[in-house]
């Protein structure tokens, strides 16, 4: 091998490990972000952060335009003092209910310091966005503002979820009632002799060699 060619391989194989690091680093990378994207849509202001904002997933696969639809999600209060979630904004929805009151006007949900209250859970706020502007279904969205007393507003958009379970995928079909149904014993029995017959000549060549 002359120097030029040996000079050329050894290039090669220096080059080769830095090339794959640069592809697993940006594997690495987008795996990361797949992997935040999987908690739900995020929002942070100041000491106040918003957690898996979700829109509760709808009977039947979908939202229809004037449906009512339930938030869910963790809001995150970091800060020494208690804060306070005062309005909720936006333009894919009429209105606002708290506990099944009317809350348009103005929200009233305390949030104590350094504790996490769970919207939509059994100890927490039920929050209800009423008439829904359009269609909406699971990966689909609306943006919202939410202003808290001391941390201010923040924008996110609140993600229609998908189910939490295995959703059924309807009635099996009966091929054993399909078959009794379509009948036709003749054409059954008749398969039958034809088999039947089938093996007697079988049989019977098969002595006539043993013979």
């Amino acid at each position: 091998m002359n120097r030029a060619l040996r000079a050329a391989t050894m290039g090669a194989l220096l080059l080769t490990p830095v090339a794959l690091g640069a592809c697993s680093a940006g594997q690495v990378t987008q795996t990361e972000t797949q992997e935040r994207d999987k908690v739900g849509p995020m929002a942070d202001v100041n000491n106040v952060t918003l957690r898996q904002v979700l829109l509760e997933y709808p009977n039947g696969g979908r939202y229809e335009a004037g449906d009512d639809a339930a938030l869910i999600m963790a809001v995150v209060n970091n800060a020494p003092d208690a804060d306070v979630l005062i309005g909720i904004d936006g333009e894919g929805f009429e209105g606002i209910q708290v506990d099944g009151q009317d809350a348009s006007g103005q929200l009233d949900i305390e949030i104590p310091s350094d504790s996490t209250v769970f919207v939509g859970g059994q100890d927490g706020p039920e929050i209800v966005l009423t008439g829904l502007g359009e269609e909406l279904t699971p990966a689909q969205g609306i943006p919202l503002t939410f202003t808290f007393e001391d941390a201010g507003p923040v924008d996110v958009r609140a993600v229609v979820s998908n189910p939490t379970r295995a959703l059924s995928r309807g009635e099996p079909f009966d091929f054993h009632g399909g078959e009794e149904e379509l009948g036709e014993p003749g054409l059954v029995e008749g398969a039958g002799e034809v088999g039947g017959e089938g093996g007697g000549e079988g049989g019977s060549e098969g002595g006539g060699h043993g013979g």
